[in-house]
């Protein structure tokens, strides 16, 4: 079987409502969404979606990554998955949003060759994986109702944005305590917005809310910062933008940066190397929890919630982009109902495009 041809096409899906996080406010899903077409009939699929907050990724860069990519692999096979790994490593630096809609392709092309599900293609430690439900940054009383109606609809997990106020954000926490009561678990996301004494101060603050964890208090390139916080607060402290791939992990546990990391595909580059940074995380017994941009579809978060379901180090989901979007691109994947994920059967992503 050889990679005879590559497909892309534009897809703009409006969110639902605005979704604003501490470095600006998210409108609407710009997706490249690609097919890799095989001499045997058989196609896989995958996307690359725009993430220009966090890593710059704009759809027009991510069509022609995924352009000079898809040329370099032609004639390739696409089990020989380490041959198009480093095929596109050699090709293109950096661009890790065209890399996963490649990468993503390949897996579902190799699911439907071996005629496996994508979570057992790569590991199958669980049937099922579970998500948390983001609010994003609002007045204190309306993420409180976000958060509650979240709960109500089966969610066990609440992760808030925060990262505009100090006193305000210490409001935000607590109305959404007080709204979901104490059996709910907090995750407390800062997308970079404080500095290390800021941080420091506002999580010890704010740790009498029983926090489970705090992702990325302070500027991604601040390692030395991050260290501080980690050291100096009794929350535990996820790694997210400080994390693009296995080499920012080694530096993480060099400095002892943190406690947790958060993989994104779109961050990385694809399963490939996400599953070389759990593995490098679970050396140190360092957990990982698997995330995703707001602007991923359902193709993404099979991806990603497939891996999740695949590996025992990855203990967390936030994979919950699905229901921001005002449509979806493609049928099938996966389906969540009350923050639990559930898988089709049906071969690699299980995706009807």
């Amino acid at each position: 079987m050889k990679i005879t041809d590559i497909k892309i096409k534009e897809v703009e899906i409006p969110l639902k409502k605005p979704f604003r996080i501490s470095l600006g406010v998210i409108t609407m899903a710009r997706i490249a969404m690609v097919e890799i077409q095989t001499d045997e009939g058989i196609s896989g699929y995958g996307e690359g979606a725009t993430a220009l907050l966090i890593s710059g990724d704009i759809l027009e860069g991510i069509k022609k990554g995924i352009e000079i990519l898809g040329n370099a692999i032609i004639g390739i096979n696409p089990m020989d998955i380490e041959k198009v790994y480093w095929k596109m490593d050699r090709t293109l630096a950096r661009n890790p949003a065209a890399k996963a809609a490649i990468d993503i392709a390949i897996h579902d092309l190799i699911g439907k060759i071996t005629n496996q599900p994508l979570y057992k293609l790569l590991g199958g430690y669980r049937d099922t994986f579970v998500t948390d439900m983001t609010v994003g940054i609002d007045k204190p009383e309306k993420m409180a109702i976000a958060a509650k109606n979240a709960v109500d609809r089966g969610f066990d997990t609440i992760k808030t944005k925060v990262g505009i106020g100090f006193e305000e954000d210490i409001q935000r926490i607590k109305s959404i305590r007080e709204a979901v009561g104490n059996d709910i678990k907090i995750r407390i996301d800062a997308n970079q917005a404080w500095s290390v004494k800021e941080a420091i101060r506002i999580i010890e603050k704010i740790a009498e809310y029983d926090i489970e964890l705090v992702e990325q208090p302070v500027p991604a390139h601040d390692l030395e910062g991050l260290s501080q916080v980690t050291y100096n607060t009794s929350v535990p402290i996820m790694a997210d933008e400080s994390v693009f791939n296995s080499k920012d992990v080694l530096n993480i546990i060099k400095m002892r940066a943190a406690d947790i990391i958060n993989i994104k595909l779109m961050k990385c580059g694809g399963l490939r190397e996400a599953q070389k940074i759990n593995t490098l995380a679970e050396v140190v017994e360092m957990e990982c929890m698997l995330g995703c941009m707001a602007e991923e579809s359902n193709i993404g978060i099979t991806a990603a919630a497939s891996l999740g379901a695949a590996l025992k180090n990855i203990t967390r989901g936030d994979l919950d982009a699905m229901f921001f979007l005002s449509s979806l691109p493609v049928e099938g994947g996966v389906t969540i109902e009350g923050g639990i994920i559930a898988f089709s059967q049906k071969p690699g992503l299980g995706i009807e495009a």
